[in-house]
């Protein structure tokens, strides 16, 4: 068993200090000036980069930067641009199209600094854990100051004092050991809808997938940090709250407590007040009967399974690495659909795999029609440099991946139609997140079963969990209108 470390005594003194040193040097800067330095993070990538940069936005406001919600702007007051002091990007290395997009922007912002020599550059997260792609920005970007990896995130006021004291660009794109750290800021970005890392890692090394090579091994958080932090997002009046790991499932196996994901959600379902627990990702090897038992008996965790499933051919998932069989899949899914028949089931698919056969990706679209998943999220196969996949000679043209996605989309598609249209003529409860990011004229929410749901409402809804009677039900998204009076006349 892998025992997990922590900041020591002298390691946290150490980072408040370099905390507090920044926080002087920017209070300064603001007496001097006026306006405080300011710092915008842009993210690629998961809810877990998503949950990451909400800690670099904490740490970055603790030290007394404050936010911008872009790069450069124009003082509306002056008409004189305005470009961030510090610019953090928290990249993605799941697929190569993220490397690229978070590169494009990176090259962007040398401009940017020529306009604004003080400008600090950090790039974090996925991508620059890869020893390549880190040696890549210190050639390519000299204009980037420092380089951080995934575990090393508490690192950022420490890497602004050494760039400024020895006038050198610092790369950090690795730690050494297990580090979990706890207490870091977090500056979330909705009040409604909040991200619970409980665990970091991963060690199951799928052939395709380089999360382990970034990410390191799985490292659980402490059952009881875990506890007070959602605790605490229920009392602030948090509805919807996320447990997030890259599989959840094997949560509490690195510690000595023995609190397995079962008892953690069991624990955690015993908070009162009013939200949604949900989890992701679960991986099917690990997902146990315990599990969905505590998930049917729980008061608050929503019953949605986000289960991927990768390939529908047992041959496909042994050179994967995925360590389960179809039958073992099906028994999980089977269970979930016996003890919570309302429970909406999404998965993963990855279209085109090395080596996969014509006959073996129509195995996956036999499976998706016997499992009728509520959704999917499919995507082509991406070469990951340094993982087994990669180096297969066996890769899939890219004009038969694409035709092969087409036909996936196709009949998911249908499935996904025939899964909502009973939802018409009924009311659900639906957590309002305000105006739409597409369309300002309406609100959109979500349901227990994470279903899109488009509908008018107040601005005092948003935030809030209300009853929309379902008038439309189409393929990505439901269509309705909220009922004030449901519940209170005997519906």
């Amino acid at each position: 068993m892998t025992q997990n470390r922590h900041l020591t005594v002298d390691e946290e003194r150490e980072m408040h200090a370099f905390c507090q040193y920044i926080r002087e040097w920017n209070l300064e800067y603001r007496d001097t000036c006026g306006h405080s330095r300011r710092v915008f993070v842009l993210t690629f990538g998961c809810q877990q980069n998503e949950a990451d940069s909400e800690k670099l936005l904490g740490m970055a406001l603790s030290m007394g930067y404050e936010k911008m919600e872009e790069p450069a702007m124009t003082d509306p007051a002056t008409g004189e641009e305005i470009i961030a002091d510090l610019i953090l990007v928290n990249t993605c290395a799941i697929r190569e199209h993220a490397e690229k997009k978070a590169l494009s922007n990176i090259g962007q912002y040398k401009h940017l600094k020529a306009r604004h020599p003080g400008t600090m550059i950090g790039v974090c997260g996925c991508m620059v854990s890869q020893e390549h792609r880190c040696e890549e920005i210190r050639r390519r970007y000299p204009y980037v100051d420092f380089v951080l990896g995934t575990a090393s995130l508490h690192r950022i006021p420490q890497m602004l004092v050494q760039r400024m004291e020895k006038q050198k660009r610092q790369f950090y794109p690795t730690e050494t050991d297990s580090l979990v750290v706890e207490g870091l800021p977090i500056e979330r970005e909705s009040t409604h809808q909040a991200w619970v890392s409980i665990m970091y890692g991963c060690n199951n090394f799928c052939s395709y997938c380089i999360v382990p090579y970034v990410r390191g091994r799985e490292r659980s958080r402490d059952p009881e940090a875990i506890y007070r932090e959602v605790e605490n997002l229920v009392r602030a009046g948090y509805k919807d709250i996320t447990l997030l790991g890259q599989n959840v499932n094997s949560y509490g196996k690195d510690l000595e407590s023995k609190v397995g994901f079962a008892e953690l959600l069991r624990r955690l379902d015993g908070i009162e007040g009013d939200y949604l627990l949900r989890f992701m990702t679960s991986h099917p090897k690990d997902a146990t009967k315990d599990l969905v038992d505590v998930m049917a008996e729980g008061r608050h965790i929503a019953r949605q399974f986000h289960l991927p499933l990768q390939s529908g051919n047992d041959k496909v998932l042994r050179e994967m690495n995925r360590h389960y069989t179809l039958e073992q899949y099906r028994a999980v899914l089977d269970d979930i659909r016996e003890k919570m028949p309302d429970a909406a089931v999404s998965t993963d698919i990855i279209v085109g795999f090395p080596g996969e056969t014509e006959e073996e990706f129509g195995d996956t679209l036999d499976f998706l029609s016997y499992a009728r998943f509520d959704s999917i999220f499919s995507f082509l196969y991406s070469p990951r440099s340094g993982t087994p996949a990669a180096k297969r000679e066996d890769q899939i043209p890219e004009e038969i991946k694409s035709e092969r996605f087409g036909r996936l989309l196709e009949l998911q598609a249908r499935i996904s139609l025939e899964k909502n249209k009973p939802l018409e003529k009924k009311t659900l409860r639906v957590l309002c997140d305000g105006k739409s990011k597409n369309n300002e004229d309406i609100c959109s929410g979500r349901t227990e079963g994470n279903k899109i749901v488009f509908f008018d409402a107040l601005p005092s809804d948003r935030g809030q969990f209300v009853w929309v009677r379902i008038d439309r039900a189409d393929t990505f998204a439901l269509y309705g209108t909220i009922d004030r009076n449901y519940g209170k006349t005997g519906e």
